[in-house]
């Protein structure tokens, strides 16, 4: 069963909304957390939900199309304009960047002064000056080979939570999608992943986990089937 919603223009053709029990899964994180920091790459329209949840908070949104983000202003949302460069049909060469340079493991330092080619070195200076207590991946949109993947995201919103001093919630929607499931394994790791609903994982990241460390899972990597 899904949300009634009407199809909004802005949205890409292959968009599904998300179920009323996913949507329950994602409050349930929210209200454990609120009032907090919430970080969202993307955009669903249910989100505004969430928003108005954490009213007392704040909430970022980074979305490469802002002309999507409906919702009525609240002193707590801020939305920001980002752009994602790199096509999905690059990750798996990005994962082999990844795994081979020193500068892209989780002690490499900042990301924002990153040389790693997953890091987002380009978003707005506020987003590196927070601890996140919420990261939801759901953008760019992925939705076909030539457009923006969701690399870079996973990974930075990896680091940004190792970074923080604070327990970090990052939750990856699509996880039925191939992008989405091997960076979730190489970067938030399943020794992390404390539950799931539908298309959402959602990964604990302990305060300061790994951020001296060279490697991100104590695991080992996933390996290219």
């Amino acid at each position: 069963l899904e949300f009634p919603y009407q199809r909004d223009s802005f949205l890409p053709s292959s968009w599904r909304p998300i179920t009323k029990k996913e949507y329950r899964f994602l409050s349930t994180i929210i209200s454990q957390r609120v009032p907090c920091n919430i970080l969202i790459f993307g955009w669903e329209p249910q989100y505004r939900r969430l928003a108005k949840m954490n009213a007392a908070g704040s909430t970022v949104f980074l979305e490469d199309h802002p002309e999507r983000v409906r919702m009525r202003k609240l002193n707590s949302t801020t939305v920001y304009k980002v752009n994602y460069d790199v096509p999905a049909k690059e990750a798996f060469e990005l994962l082999k960047h990844a795994r081979e340079e020193i500068d892209c493991a989780p002690n490499s330092g900042p990301v924002e002064t990153s040389a790693c080619k997953l890091a987002l070195t380009n978003l707005p200076n506020m987003v590196y000056g927070h601890n996140w207590d919420v990261i939801l991946v759901d953008g760019p949109s992925s939705d076909k080979p030539e457009a923006p993947g969701r690399m870079a995201a996973i990974y930075t919103a990896s680091i940004m939570a190792r970074a923080g001093n604070i327990t970090t919630n990052v939750v990856v929607h699509d996880v039925d999608r191939m992008i989405e499931k091997w960076f979730s394994w190489e970067f938030l790791c399943e020794e992390n992943l404390v539950s799931s609903k539908g298309r959402y994982w959602n990964f604990r990241i302990q305060d300061g986990m790994q951020s001296t460390s060279t490697r991100f899972c104590s695991h080992g990597s996933l390996s290219k089937e």
